[in-house]
Parts: C-alpha cells; structure tokens; sequence
C-alpha cells in the first residue's frame, strides 16, 4: 500500500466509476479542474460553489465531454448556516442516498497583513469560509459518508498551516485549523466506520488565488491545476483505502 507523503500515481481508467463526489470552490480553478479529472475517471460531480454561472460552465464542459452528467448545488459558504447544510444532505440523499466523497477546495485567502492590523469582519469571513464552512458540511454530510462502501474526505491544505508564517493571518490560522480537524475526524472514525480524512497541500499552482499571494511571481514557471491530479484521484479513489489521518503534498518539496 503506497504510504509517502507525496503522490504521484498513476490513475487507472473509471478508478472513479460509480462514485458521487462533491467538490466545493468548483467554478475556479484547481476546484473546477479536480471536478472534471473526477468527472472524466467516471464520478458523478456535485459541483458546489458561490457563483452559480460558473457551475453551469463546469457542468457544461462535462457533460459536452461524455461523462456522467453532474450536478449543481450554489451555496455561499459565507452566509451558510446549519439549516442549508442539513438541506444539502436532504437534497443528496434524495437524488443519491449516499456520498463517496467530499473535496474542500473552496477558501478565501485575505490581506496579507500582520496580525496586529487584521480587520476582525475579515478574519470571522476567512474562518467561516475555510474552517466553519467545512465543519458543518462533513458533520452534515457524514451519515451519507457511512452510507458509502468506501468514502473519503480530503481537505486542502497549505504549507503556512502547517508552519505559520508573517503576514499571512487568518488564511494560516484557519489551514492550521483545517489539519487539526482532519485528524481529529479521522481519529473518531477509525474502526467506527469505512470513512477516511486526509489532507492535501496543492503547492505553488497557476491559480488566481497564488497570482493574488505573490503578484510579482512569473506564473509561467508554476505546475497547472492539472499537473497535479494524480494524488487528488489517489485519495479520492479506492487505492487509498485504509489511508486516514495523513497530510499530502501534491508536488515534491
């Protein structure tokens, strides 16, 4: 069974087939090109995410591609609250009776600014995005986890959650929180149920948010979104069952 800390396996064709995955942040960027890899090895996508727009194209794009037709559930993660996400669960239930899986991509990355000087609207926006927002989802959502043969959760990582650093303030926090809760989730579960928790650091990738972090960074020398599925469909997939707890690096450090 692979065990490293980084992921670069080869995925094997349909390694998704029949599977019902819900993907948060799924309209931009690594969100929207994980909701299609996941389409394209044979899941069922729920393509959640604030701006419904951009679903549909995600949608579109999948379903122009041939695989299974996906499906869109808006909600801003922002706003949210227990109630919506006990609608979700209702809503998949009714439409799936179980979830395979869960992806939380979806994140609000914040000034960098010292701690000293951090807006307190700004930090309870971040922390209810990246940590709140994720917690009510799983626990919501974790009956129709049970439900599933095999289910897993895979929260995005960050390196400065793993190891704060100046001027990146809430985003830090709430990632360092988002490790904390994984393992804690895994930990409850182990010999409980066939669920697993794992997390995931993206690394520097071509996206909108890391143009945001490093504005004066050449983007041309980064990996894309699609460069670094691999480990993304290896946790998401049945090769990583009995794989809970861990935190991944989807590119080598």
């Amino acid at each position: 069974m692979p065990n490293p800390s980084h992921l670069n396996l080869p995925a094997v064709d349909n390694c998704l087939s029949d599977k019902v995955v819900a993907v948060t942040g799924a309209g931009d960027g690594i969100g929207k090109v994980a909701a299609k890899t996941f389409a394209a090895y044979g899941a069922t996508v729920i393509l959640m995410g604030r701006t419904t727009a951009k679903l549909e194209m995600v949608y579109d794009e999948i379903e122009q591609a041939g695989h299974p037709q996906a499906a869109i559930f808006p909600i801003n993660f922002e706003g949210a609250v227990e109630k919506d996400y006990n609608d979700m669960a209702d809503t998949i239930d009714q439409e799936f009776g179980r979830l395979d899986g869960i992806l939380h991509n979806a994140a609000l990355l914040g000034p960098q600014s010292p701690l000293s000087n951090y807006a307190i609207d700004t930090w309870m926006s971040l922390m209810q995005v990246n940590v709140n927002a994720a917690f009510m989802m799983t626990k919501a959502l974790m009956p129709l986890l049970e439900n599933a043969p095999s289910a897993s959760v895979v929260f995005t990582g960050s390196s400065v959650g793993l190891k704060g650093r100046a001027y990146w303030g809430a985003y830090a926090v709430s990632k360092a929180a988002v490790e904390n809760m994984m393992q804690i989730f895994a930990d409850e579960c182990e010999g409980i149920n066939q669920v697993r928790f794992n997390s995931l650091n993206p690394g520097a990738t071509r996206t909108n948010m890391r143009a945001a972090a490093y504005p004066a960074e050449n983007p041309g020398g980064l990996k894309t979104p699609a460069d670094i599925m691999a480990p993304y469909l290896y946790l998401m997939g049945d090769d990583s069952q009995g794989i809970s707890g861990r935190q991944f690096d989807a590119q080598p450090k």
